[in-house]
């Protein structure tokens, strides 16, 4: 069905860049929904996810530290653009009604133990909520800022923590590059903060820093529509346009330049004192990945290779941390049988599931922990894009000056993103998982110093 745009809305799209044809196909979408995937069954250990021996994990940083000293470009990618508002949730109610809930008591009384706690002292109760919140600018500031972990040489941010995780693991050259993508109102407070501790790190762990910034793409918004799937319009009759999720990252993604490539959510971070585990198994999950594109550079230049072969091998390489299922969220890794037959493995996420029983098979969930290879046989980047299943977005329903609307979230980068790339799973242990989702998951003992 063909939608009667007006020259305004023509003028919006074409200021996002987005085409006709795209916009058409995402109203399309709200119409008949996404397919459902053909889901074989849950990787477990003994189908779809590896499990090194201890021989076997020494051998896989072996081979990463000796891809290392070969002088390869190796690049962190950390997605940080979101604001930590979600984190104070809690906060924000307490401001609005005064109730000292469980949560609030445990905050206040454990205020001092947080990072932030030396700038509330003498505050107590909603005064130093309200400074937080409001005077630090928590409320508003994207998690990458925020003090998360104390140390005798000053507290650090996520984005220190992140630096230190580089200079530790993914330093090739006595360089590590590392490129944040956050939104455009936080790029001068992330410019600036860097710039701030730059030549410190840069002189404690004996590296030079390349970071490097880039903003979601205005062409990867996704149209808004009315519940019978025509797009919807706010009060002033303009189209409304939403972030397309973690999945337009794919463009930014794109964009790098490295022939390794470690992709790890911003807030999952812990002190130094327990960076061991995390360290040793980002080791061990880029030697698989250095050793599974040896072994498919070597077969593509097999000439006995079969075409079909050739097309299946011929695409980026990653390799997927997993954790055993504790009751955290996070995509967990199934086995998909795919349009043409065959089994691939695939990180899902629940919305992508139908049935229950399935999610209950789950042994295991992805914490975001990703080491990916990009580059073809002859060194030639793929084109990201070529490799998104569009057929794994999904809808979701939300509401904008009091009327209901469909939102559309694009494939996640983690998700259908990457559905189309070759893909390992590697059993991690839980102590490499440490995610933020609330300020008092900040009191746990793993973000405690």
């Amino acid at each position: 069905m063909n939608t009667v745009f007006t020259p305004q809305d023509l003028e919006q799209l074409e200021a996002r860049g987005i085409s006709v044809a795209k916009a058409e196909e995402q109203l399309e979408y709200f119409r008949t929904g996404f397919p459902a995937l053909d889901i074989v069954a849950a990787a477990s250990t003994k189908d779809g996810i590896l499990a090194p021996t201890k021989k076997e994990q020494d051998e896989y940083i072996r081979i990463w530290e000796e891809y290392l000293a070969e002088g390869h470009k190796i690049l962190k990618f950390v997605p940080a653009s979101g604001a930590a508002s979600r984190m104070f949730k809690n906060l924000f109610q307490y401001l609005e009604d005064g109730e000292e809930t469980a949560f609030i008591q445990e905050f206040l009384t454990h205020i001092d133990d947080f990072a932030f706690g030396d700038q509330l002292a003498g505050k107590s109760g909603q005064d130093a909520v309200r400074f937080l919140l409001e005077d630090m600018h928590y409320g508003d500031l994207p998690k990458g800022l925020l003090l998360f972990h104390k140390y005798k040489d000053g507290p650090r941010t996520p984005a220190l923590e992140h630096m230190v995780e580089g200079a530790l693991y993914a330093a090739s050259n006595g360089m590590v590059h590392l490129h944040f993508t956050v939104s455009h109102q936080h790029l001068p407070l992330f410019r600036q903060h860097i710039a701030d501790h730059l030549q410190a790190f840069e002189t404690k762990y004996g590296v030079r820093f390349d970071i490097s910034f880039s903003e979601q793409l205005p062409s990867t918004d996704t149209l808004a529509a009315n519940p019978d799937g025509t797009p919807f319009r706010d009060k002033n009759g303009k189209l409304l346009f939403r972030p397309g999720g973690h999945g337009a990252l794919i463009e930014n993604l794109n964009a790098q330049d490295a022939d390794v490539i470690f992709v790890k959510n911003i807030d999952n971070v812990v002190p130094d004192r327990l960076k061991k585990d995390t360290v040793r198994y980002k080791q061990i999950l880029a030697g698989v990945l250095v050793a599974e594109q040896k072994r498919v550079f070597a077969r593509l230049q097999d000439p006995t290779i079969s075409d079909e072969e050739r097309e299946r091998l011929n695409r980026p390489i990653r390799v997927c941390g997993v954790v055993k299922n504790t009751g955290e969220p996070g995509g967990g890794p199934f086995l998909v049988r795919d349009a043409d037959g065959t089994i691939s493995r695939q990180i899902l996420e629940s919305s992508q599931i139908a049935d229950p029983a399935l999610m209950a098979q789950a042994t295991h969930f992805n914490p975001v922990d990703l080491v990916c290879a990009t580059r073809d046989v002859n060194g030639k980047p793929f084109h990201l894009p070529d490799y998104v299943d569009p057929q794994t977005g999904f809808i979701s329903q939300k509401s904008k000056d009091g009327k209901e609307l469909l939102a559309l979230e694009l494939p996640g980068l983690w998700n259908g993103a990457m559905a189309k790339w070759n893909t390992l799973f590697v059993e991690v242990p839980v102590s490499t998982f440490n995610p933020v989702k609330t300020v008092n998951d900040l009191l746990r003992l793993q973000h405690q110093g």
